[in-house]
């Protein structure tokens, strides 16, 4: 198989991303990346997770991009206060997203929506998922969606919009999720993050947020659990 990181862009739907095509009658797995990294930082997992031959894999590309430091440039999939971001992990917190939609999400999310529809699959043969930044979209777009993805994977992700969330994830009864944080993630809170879990279970889904001791990251013990989870999707 072609190495991911040797794969060129092209263009699904209005977003670029890395793609690795497999069978149509398989599962599509669309994982989108962290603020600042790119298609190509996720993109490995697709030879790392054991899936069945044939899965479709799409990376997608960050529709902004932002200067990470001097002479690179990442991506990302709305704007950030970056300094208040800062002034939070200065003094030991973490920024709050619970009361608010962050500005530039539903653009982000209309736009993920355009490529998923440009496959031509059915939503319920889509896993979606994503790190960070990339697993607050990758959640809203699950709970915005009238038919529910196959599985939903949100690694160090965290709780945003509270009442929304809360309204659109009780539509969805019975849905399976995997969620993974760092109890000292000093990014996201580990906090928000078992707020989300709760609130997730408190609307009747059925998931169980792997905690591990570190910070804002995807340990082995997180790729374990996912393949699991993947693996009881994908067959």
């Amino acid at each position: 198989m072609q190495s991911s990181y040797n794969r060129p862009l092209e263009l699904v739907g209005p977003i670029e991303a890395v793609r690795i095509p497999g069978s149509p009658d398989s599962y599509t797995v669309i994982l989108f990346h962290g603020y600042g990294a790119n298609a190509y930082d996720l993109s490995p997992l697709s030879a790392y997770l054991d899936l069945p031959d044939g899965t479709n894999w799409i990376f997608p590309n960050g529709i902004l991009e932002i200067p990470v430091m001097p002479g690179y440039n990442g991506r990302a999939w709305f704007p950030i206060d970056m300094e208040a971001l800062q002034k939070a992990m200065m003094v030991g917190g973490y920024r709050d997203f619970s009361d608010r939609y962050p500005a530039g999400l539903e653009s982000a999310r209309e736009k993920a929506v355009e490529m998923i529809r440009s496959l031509g699959v059915s939503m319920d043969k889509v896993i979606l998922g994503g790190f960070s930044q990339g697993a607050m979209l990758a959640t809203d777009i699950a709970l915005h969606s009238e038919i529910a993805p196959a599985g939903l994977a949100i690694l160090s992700g965290t709780l945003i919009s509270e009442t929304d969330w809360k309204r659109l994830a009780e539509k969805k009864k019975d849905y399976k999720f995997f969620q993974s944080h760092g109890r000292m993630d000093p990014v996201l809170g580990y906090s928000a993050a078992k707020k989300l879990e709760q609130l997730f279970n408190g609307a009747g889904w059925k998931g169980e947020m792997i905690a591990f001791q570190g910070g804002h990251e995807i340990p082995e013990v997180v790729l374990k659990g996912m393949n699991l989870y993947l693996r009881n999707i994908t067959g």
